[in-house]
């Protein structure tokens, strides 16, 4: 299948510090951009797990021995990984978001460009999608939603107007969704409120937020003592979350100290921020809010 090229790709592998031998995850596999160049820095006894649970993802596996595609969501990275006998891996990738082929695929609903079903599930097979959350969650529900999700200022009024609009008539389709809340999309801002709102809901959709942290919970006891994270972020939540969690382990609160005012956060950052360069977001405007953090064990 078509895929875009891979976002900060030579940056985000380089900082995985790659041993020939060594054992790697690309929890993101998408089109398998980040993982052939994994391998291609692998020697025959490295080995490259990735995850995917999108069925779009399974239909680009790499025929390479060193290779296995795990068709699971990456909240259950330590479970799958010890099904293969690892327990411990020297360096993991996060490629987080949508990827560039979801965002096309005008069916599954992701893009704010196309009229598709109000879907937006990243796993096909799961329960919730799209057009449940904004024909079936409560009022306060959805404005928390929108509120929390898309940091919209209006969420309120705009969940209302949801509400409203769909005690006349279910809604089905991203346009119709648009059309609902067609007096809230200044001409000048459209398309980014209308990318906030879309945001919103694919996050709760798919529990983005809470699967990140599931994941970045588990790199502490994952990584070896010289293993490496690399994850490149699209937004100021998933960011936020990432940055802190390298800085203090935690997600929310405050470290606390021993009596000699030392910390036990588990890992630190490794160099600074890193985002695309001009040249890059020029023939890739995916990568133009990408973030890439690096850590490594404390």
């Amino acid at each position: 299948m078509e895929y875009h090229k891979s976002v900060l790709l030579k940056e985000s592998i380089d900082a995985l510090n790659i041993k020939p031998n060594g054992v790697y995850v690309d929890v993101t596999f998408g089109g398998g951009g980040h993982s052939k160049e994994i391998l291609n820095r692998l020697g025959e006894n490295g080995r490259l797990f990735a995850f995917d649970q999108d069925a779009d993802a399974q239909r680009n596996v790499i025929n390479d021995p060193r290779f296995v595609l795990i068709a699971e969501n990456f909240r259950f990275i330590t479970r799958f990984l010890k099904f293969y006998g690892v327990k411990k891996v020297d360096g993991v990738l996060a490629d987080l978001g949508v990827s560039s082929h979801q965002f096309d695929e005008k069916d599954r609903g992701f893009s704010t460009r196309f009229d598709g079903d109000l879907d937006m599930r990243m796993n096909q097979s799961s329960m919730l999608s799209a057009k449940k959350v904004i024909n079936e969650y409560e009022e306060a529900k959805l404005a928390d939603v929108l509120y929390w999700y898309g940091e919209l200022r209006n969420a309120r009024a705009m969940a209302k107007t949801i509400v409203v609009a769909r005690e006349e008539k279910e809604i089905v389709t991203s346009f119709e969704l648009r059309q609902v809340l067609k007096r809230f999309l200044p001409k000048m801002k459209e398309f980014k409120i209308l990318a906030q709102i879309y945001q919103a809901v694919r996050i709760e959709v798919n529990e983005e937020l809470e699967v990140l942290k599931e994941f970045l919970n588990q790199i502490p006891d994952l990584l070896t003592e010289e293993g490496r994270l690399s994850v490149i972020s699209y937004h100021s939540l998933e960011d936020r979350l990432v940055k802190r969690f390298i800085r203090t382990g935690l997600f929310e609160g405050e470290i606390e100290k021993d009596f000699y005012g030392n910390t036990n956060e588990p890992l630190k950052k490794v160099g600074k921020l890193i985002i695309p360069t001009a040249a890059e977001i020029e023939v890739n405007s995916r990568a133009r809010s990408a973030k890439l953090r690096i850590a490594t064990l404390k």
